[in-house]
Parts: C-alpha cells; structure tokens; sequence
C-alpha cells in the first residue's frame, strides 16, 4: 500500500514538473486553447510587411523591368535557384510557392527579431519578439516541410512510395523510419536554437557595453539570420527532391 501511495506521489510531482513553464507569456483564449499572443502579433507583421512589398512589387508591372521590379525578379530568380537545384529542373516548378514562402517568412522574422528593439514595447505579460524565437513556431515549419515532402512523395510515386524504407536492405527499415522523425527535429530545433542564441547575444551586449559597442554583432546577427533561412529551405527542398526521386541521392 505504502508503494502505491509514493507512485502516486512521484506521477503527480512529475505532471507538476511538467507544467513548469519557462519565461512569461501572453495568452489569448481561443476556445479551448490558449496560444501565445506575443508570437502572433509578430507573425501577423512580418506576413503583412512581406504582403506588403509584393503588392508593391507588382502593382505596374513593366516588360523590361525596373527599380523595385527589378529586385523583386531578382529575389524571384534566387528562389528559384534554391528549388531548382534541390528538387530537379523537370520537378522545381509547382514547389516554388513552398520554397519560397518558407525562405521569406523564416528570414522576414529572423530580421524582424535582429532589427526591432521589441523589448521597448511592454506588454501585460512576456515580450515581443521573433517568431522563430518560440519552439512552436519552428516545430510547425518543420511539419509542414514533413507533410510536404510526404505528399510530393506519393503523389509522384504512389504507394512504392514507401519502398524506400526498405532499401537498399528490409535492415534499415527501423533506420529509415527513424530518419522521417529526426529530419523535422533537426530543421525546428537548429533554428530555434540559432535565432534564440542570437537574441540572447545582442542582448547582453546591449546590457554591458554602450549602444555602439553590439552594432557588429548585430550585423553578424542579420547575416547568421539569413543564412539559417537559406539553410531551413534548401534543405526543405532537398527533402521534397529526395521523396519524389524516391532514394536518398540527395542527403
């Protein structure tokens, strides 16, 4: 009997563990769940800046292009490179959208955490700040790249889809499998802990020496942004490139 009560009684110490949460957040009520708010109200800037200079991009558009039309085919181009290169020419074109928007939003909000001081504005409760500062934002990215690559998959080859999960050898089957698992962990958590390990720099820098003094650091910060950007979508597209040619060329 004494044994059942101290089971009890480490579960419910180990739900209570559980419930710890790390730093204050803003809560919103959305039926029965509660989201955080802060990461939201960030979310809905960096989407509606990015709307914001696409619609401006392409309102006149020109047949020899220029100013702002120019960069925009610039961008457009580079986007393509990335699907291109990763997916194959024949496969690229209908992942474009994906690849791209990934590519945009990751790095509107890495910028949007380096270059605005959210931490002037206050809040109720938490901070603002970059979307891809919060593990939820970046697990969703990665499942969505998870999602994508297994629809590319099958609909390119069916259900031999799954074929590759036994090749070269049934041995690797657990292997293979293991593998779906740790591909989204590893896009969501390298960038989380990237954008994160960033924020905190600037921060203590800003904290301990003069204004001036972090500015480097934060140009290091931008450029370290933009590439974990260029990282999380060419690896995406190299996922998708991968399930639709159905072996594992391009890891």
């Amino acid at each position: 009997m004494s044994n059942n009560i101290n089971n009890i009684e480490q579960l419910s110490s180990s739900i209570s563990l559980s419930a710890v949460e790390v730093g204050k957040h803003l809560y919103w009520q959305i039926g029965p769940y509660k989201v955080h708010g802060q990461v939201f109200i960030v979310t809905w800037l960096v989407m509606g800046t990015l709307l914001g200079i696409a619609f401006a991009g392409t309102r006149t558009l020109k047949r020899i292009p220029e100013n702002f039309q120019n960069f925009m085919e610039y961008v457009l181009e580079f986007l393509q490179d990335i699907a291109k290169n990763q997916i194959g020419e024949h496969e690229y074109r209908p992942w474009v959208p994906y690849v791209s928007t990934i590519f945009l939003f990751i790095l509107g909000s890495n910028w949007a955490g380096a270059l605005i001081p959210w931490k002037l504005i206050q809040l109720p409760e938490g901070e603002l700040a970059a979307p891809t500062n919060d593990i939820n934002t970046t697990v969703a990215l990665a499942l969505m790249t998870s999602l994508a690559y297994f629809y590319a998959g099958l609909r390119k080859n069916g259900i031999g889809y799954f074929s590759r999960y036994i090749e070269p050898t049934p041995v690797l089957l657990p292997i293979n499998i293991l593998e779906d698992f740790t591909k989204p962990l590893s896009l969501s958590f390298r960038l989380f802990g990237n954008v994160l390990a960033d924020e905190l720099v600037v921060s203590v820098f800003t904290l301990l020496v003069p204004i001036l003094v972090p500015l480097p650091v934060m140009i290091l910060g931008l450029f370290a942004s933009s590439i974990q950007a260029l990282i999380f979508s060419t690896l995406s597209a190299a996922y998708i490139g991968e399930a639709i040619e159905g072996h594992g060329e391009h890891e």
